[in-house]
């Protein structure tokens, strides 16, 4: 798909009305929009088109919104295709739980909001642009990867010359062949690997059967796909293979290369994608918002000074324009969250962890967790406050799911000396009392996709956190601490910092009379002096 290629999004709905309504919104984009008012007259069209945005109506008469995802969802091409629904009535979450599970990305309500929608499905739109744009860069890729296999293929002595794993064996597995780049790949020599089971040695993990891959190479001479393996070393990477029989039906040819940073690097683009469509989706519900925000206000103003209200009314509308007040101060503070700045700026941390335990609020106070706060310091660094915030979101948010039960949240900031790199600077702390992480599990903690969240974590957060933290020529650790009174998990962030003259005062105060904050957070988010 080209960058000018046009989209299809096709909108079901058994009412023409709020099809014609959907065409007006959604006209905008530039897309091509496609229409269905029945089910089965939006089956057709998905088999007969590439529709990357579904947007379809929960109640239909033939089949509702649900069942209709159901039976998409069941197709192979379309088990990505994303699907919004509109509900014109309430939901209730176990509804939202069963649209979810039959392949729903997002629910919009009735009355739609027209800025909404038409950046909600943008997102989604770009996403499967990209998407098509990167399928085919590969096939591309693949391609010019099959033409060079067989030019080296004809002209054995250029063989080493190639960067690929370039291997020949049996039809028992036993390799013939075996070039430099395959040493460099896997790790071991030519003479260690002629002979041996090459998939037993390399512990291959194939996507499908071994066998049917076999009588693939048999009936059509290729196959190509991915392939996970271990190298000399035991690491794990993951290989785009294309495998080629010979004409006499008795060797095959495997060319492999190493596609794991690849994979790494979609998967930051994807998550980066997620945030950036986050701050676009926010901005336009903050703008919603504020509008109608201040219109209350002054409203309120206005009958708080009335001379007609006695004590009692005016102390309820001072109440209620406090609480407008921190809705409004809420808006701001999202979105500066996705906002990011252009140049470095200076950023007050110890501001910035307050801001993201604000974030953390409910999910505190949801798990009964305690926090415990302790700044000796106000440090400054000059850099990125978003990148900054995501570091500690993402280390705030993993200890609060460390301790589903309840337990102790200690976030604590002090000058240190990293005697290691002989520098002076600021040591955040992030303290858990929860389950702890196994010793075998930290050596592995800061490698990208892996996760000790089982299938719930996609394993790159620590990974990005730690990326961040090294561009501030910082760094990122871990220690738990099995004790007799429980486990205690310490991720400990070093940033060379330079304190304000302004703050540092107040830092010296802070270290004399600062206690730690022990409480349900429900509002005593501040350390008290």
């Amino acid at each position: 798909m080209k960058a000018d290629e046009k989209v299809h999004i096709l909108m079901v709905d058994d009412q023409p009305a709020k099809l014609l309504s959907y065409e007006v919104i959604l006209a905008d984009l530039g897309e091509d929009l496609i229409k269905a008012t029945s089910a089965k007259e939006a089956l057709n069209i998905l088999l007969k088109t590439d529709v990357g945005v579904v947007l379809m109506d929960v109640s239909m008469p033939d089949l509702d919104g649900f069942e209709l995802a159901d039976v998409i969802r069941q197709h192979p091409r379309f088990q990505k295709t994303a699907i919004i629904f509109i509900s014109g009535v309430h939901l209730t979450d176990a509804d939202k739980i069963q649209g979810y599970k039959s392949g729903a990305v997002d629910y919009i309500s009735v009355p739609v909001v027209p800025e909404v929608l038409r950046a909600k499905i943008s997102i989604f739109v770009d996403l499967h642009r990209k998407t098509r744009q990167l399928e085919a860069l590969n096939v591309d890729l693949e391609r010019r990867v099959a033409e060079r296999t067989e030019e080296l293929r004809t002209r054995a002595e250029l063989l080493d010359l190639a960067t690929e794993a370039i291997m020949v064996r049996d039809l028992k597995g036993r390799a013939l062949f075996w070039n430099a780049g395959a040493e460099t790949l896997y790790g071991w020599s030519r003479e260690e690997a002629i002979g041996m089971d090459m998939h037993q040695v390399l512990h291959t993990v194939f996507p499908t059967a071994r066998d049917q891959i076999e009588s693939q190479l048999t009936e059509q001479k290729w196959w190509q796909g991915n392939l996970i393996q271990k190298t000399r070393s035991g690491a794990e990477i993951v290989v785009s293979c294309r495998k080629t029989m010979n004409h006499e039906g008795n060797a095959i040819l495997e060319v492999s290369r190493d596609i794991t940073q690849q994979l790494q690097a979609e998967e930051a683009l994807r998550e980066t994608e997620k945030l950036a469509a986050m701050g676009r989706v926010a901005g336009i519900i903050a703008h919603e918002i504020n509008n109608p925000l201040a219109a209350i206000t002054n409203t309120l103003y206005l009958v708080r000074n009335h001379p007609s209200l006695d004590d009692t009314a005016r102390h309820f509308a001072d109440v209620a324009e406090q609480e407008l007040q921190r809705v409004s101060h809420i808006t701001r503070q999202t979105l500066s969250f996705y906002r990011e700045s252009k140049q470095p700026i200076a950023v007050n941390l110890s501001e910035l962890l307050d801001d993201v335990l604000d974030l953390q609020e409910r999910a505190l106070t949801k798990n009964r967790i305690r926090l415990s706060k302790r700044y000796f310091v106000t440090p400054v660094v000059h850099g990125f406050p978003v990148e900054l915030r995501q570091v500690f979101l993402n280390l705030i948010g993993n200890a609060i799911q460390a301790m589903p039960e309840g337990g102790t949240l200690g976030v604590h900031v002090r000058e240190v000396t990293d005697w290691a790199g002989n520098r002076r600077g600021t040591a955040i702390s992030i303290i858990d009392t929860g389950v702890g992480i196994h010793p075998e599990d930290i050596r592995r903690l800061f490698q990208p996709f892996f996760s000790t969240k089982s299938t719930k974590g996609t394993g790159l957060g620590l990974w990005i956190s730690k990326g961040i933290v090294q561009k501030y020529d910082g760094t990122l650790t871990c220690r738990t601490f099995h004790g007799p009174h429980g486990k205690a998990t310490c991720f400990r962030v070093f940033l060379p910092v330079t304190t304000t003259a302004a703050a540092a005062p107040h830092a010296a105060e802070a270290a004399r009379q600062l206690q730690p904050v022990e409480t349900t957070p429900h509002r005593a988010m501040q350390p008290t002096k």
